[in-house]
């Protein structure tokens, strides 16, 4: 018989990476070697866990907080989490220690030592959650970039470590289509991050485009935020088209892979240009056909 905080354990590891299905790209799809797939799974799912603590999207009843050990008092205090997965992160890189006490850290440890895997890109998704409590608006461009090197590229990063691939100018293409992924993301969310008291959207570009913060709580979008948004799509775009090398760069199923994390981007792009940039009702989201078609169009090396 599984005893019962094993199987709350696995409850909780369970429901986040069911997760991977929602994401603008695949996370470890079916056509990867059966050991890709399980350390992909694994990478994934301590990237989706840190940010569901920073975005405060933790399963209802604390059971997180319990595994990782926050009293019950202090279970609703991101920080406070944060810190606590940290140390268990910590734990996953001793192995002298005890084992780690969330269950996606424990599925982590096995796939840190195949791979030599280093804590910088772990602690670099941490930091970026924590920067999220403490910074919610970005003065200018290159501010948004450094959060993005934080919040994005450590996960392009370990893919490339995951599947053996990463080179100095493999990891110069990643970040680029990471970052253009993040930025993504940011534009089909600009209504949820508001209700979170974020915005994302560079304060200088608002300016430059005669958009108050007012404007970004309507319903739909006006003419000026339109043409932010237009904006801020064109330059993921761009970076999208500076890291596409990288998917001719490998062979095999993970050039399918690589190509469709860039053919998500392109698409979901597409489908925001499809909704003529009002990404104030819903975040736009690409159907399965755009999908395949970009990814036709990355393989071949278009677009």
């Amino acid at each position: 018989m599984t005893p019962p905080g094993r199987a709350r354990g696995a409850g909780v590891e369970r429901a986040t990476l069911d997760k991977a299905a929602a994401e603008n790209f695949p996370v470890a799809p079916f056509f990867l070697p059966g050991p890709w797939r399980e350390d992909l799974m694994a990478v994934y799912g301590f990237a989706r866990l840190v940010d569901d603590i920073g975005d405060g999207d933790l399963a209802p009843g604390g059971a997180d907080a319990r595994l990782l050990g926050v009293p019950a008092d202090r279970a609703e205090d991101r920080l406070v989490l944060l810190d606590a997965f940290e140390a268990d992160l910590h734990r996953v890189f001793d192995p002298a220690g005890p084992e780690p006490r969330h269950p996606l850290l424990l599925r982590l440890r096995p796939t840190v030592r195949r791979h030599a895997l280093t804590p910088e890109p772990f602690l670099g998704l941490i930091a970026a959650n924590r920067q999220d409590q403490l910074v919610k608006r970005y003065e200018t461009y290159d501010d948004l970039l450094a959060y993005c090197e934080l919040s994005a590229n450590p996960v392009g990063r370990l893919v490339l470590a995951v599947t053996g691939t990463a080179t100095p100018e493999r990891i110069r293409r990643s970040d680029a289509i990471c970052t253009a992924l993040q930025i993504v993301e940011h534009l089909q969310d600009v209504a949820e991050d508001l209700g979170r008291d974020r915005v994302y959207l560079p304060a200088t570009d608002m300016k430059l485009f005669h958009v108050q913060e007012a404007d970004l709580a309507a319903p739909t979008a006006g003419a000026s935020v339109r043409a932010l948004v237009a904006y801020q799509a064109q330059r993921a775009r761009e970076l999208l088209n500076e890291g596409a090398p990288l998917v001719g760069s490998v062979h095999g199923r993970l050039r399918l892979l690589l190509a469709g994390f860039v053919a998500g981007g392109r698409a979901a792009l597409r489908a925001i240009a499809a909704a003529e940039y009002d990404v104030l009702p819903g975040p736009p989201k690409p159907g399965r056909v755009q999908l395949l078609r970009e990814a036709g169009v990355t393989l071949r090396g278009k677009g």
